[in-house]
Order: structure tokens, then C-alpha cells, then sequence
């Protein structure tokens, strides 16, 4: 499956639409991280227990668009985008979208022969470019 926030993708044309495919994930803080986070607010830093938390929330709405797309019968999704909200006091919901697409690779074009060069017209020498001998 290729997914692309680009609406093509490079190389290929889309040869049919599916219509939207979606898939999100709402995810609680957990007491250990939020003890962590506490202490990192304090002297600074990268919240690690988040960023992990992000990370999983987003492969897991990224998987559940994938496989919406494949029951449609897609082999590419395209314009893919994310989203999150609150839903209540420590939960956050992260939704994946885009559109699901069946695509084909663009016939590869053969590559042109090299022009050949310019012949000489009447007048015109066959030496060095200078003006022909008598």
C-alpha cells in the first residue's frame, strides 16, 4: 500500500477513486508517564512518554486507514492527512484520513536516439569550420 500526502503519486496515474478511508485512535495518558512528564516540565526536555504515546496512536490510525482501503480494493492512498482532539480530560483521539485510490505505473517512455549532426551545405567545408579550400 502507498500512502502519500501528495495528491498523485509520482510515476503513476490513478485509474480509479474509491472515495475517503479513515482510521483513528483515542489513547489515556498513563500515571507513569503523566509522573514523568511532571518532572520534565520542570527542567526541561523532550517528553519521551508522549512521544511514544504519539507514535503509537498514530501507526495504529495509519493501520486502520490501510486496511479501509484495502476492503475498497485500494492499492495506493492518496492526500493522506491527521487530525487530533480532546476527547475528555487525558484522552486524545488521532484520526488519519485521505483518499483511497487504485493506481498504475506511467509506461516508461523509451529514451530518443541522439540528434545526429548538421551536414555541411553547399559551400561549406569539411575542415575545422573555416572557409573551404580552393
Amino acid at each position: 500500500m502507498i500512502l502519500s500526502n501528495l495528491e498523485t503519486i509520482p510515476g503513476a496515474r490513478v485509474t480509479r477513486h474509491l472515495g475517503l478511508v479513515s482510521g483513528n485512535t483515542i489513547r489515556a495518558k498513563h500515571i507513569g508517564r503523566d509522573i514523568m512528564a511532571g518532572l520534565k516540565n520542570i527542567v526541561g526536555g523532550e517528553l519521551e512518554g508522549y512521544t511514544e504515546l504519539l507514535a503509537e496512536s498514530r501507526n495504529e490510525a495509519i493501520s486502520r486507514m490501510i486496511q479501509m482501503a484495502q476492503s475498497m480494493g485500494a492499492n495506493a492512498v492518496v492526500n493522506v492527512r491527521f487530525s487530533t482532539s480532546s476527547v475528555t480530560q487525558g484522552a486524545a483521539e488521532l484520526f488519519a484520513y485521505g483518499t483511497a485510490v487504485v493506481i498504475e505505473p506511467l509506461a516508461a517512455q523509451a529514451p530518443r536516439p541522439p540528434a545526429a549532426p548538421p551536414r555541411p551545405g553547399p559551400g561549406q567545408g569539411q575542415g575545422r569550420g573555416g572557409p573551404p579550400s580552393i
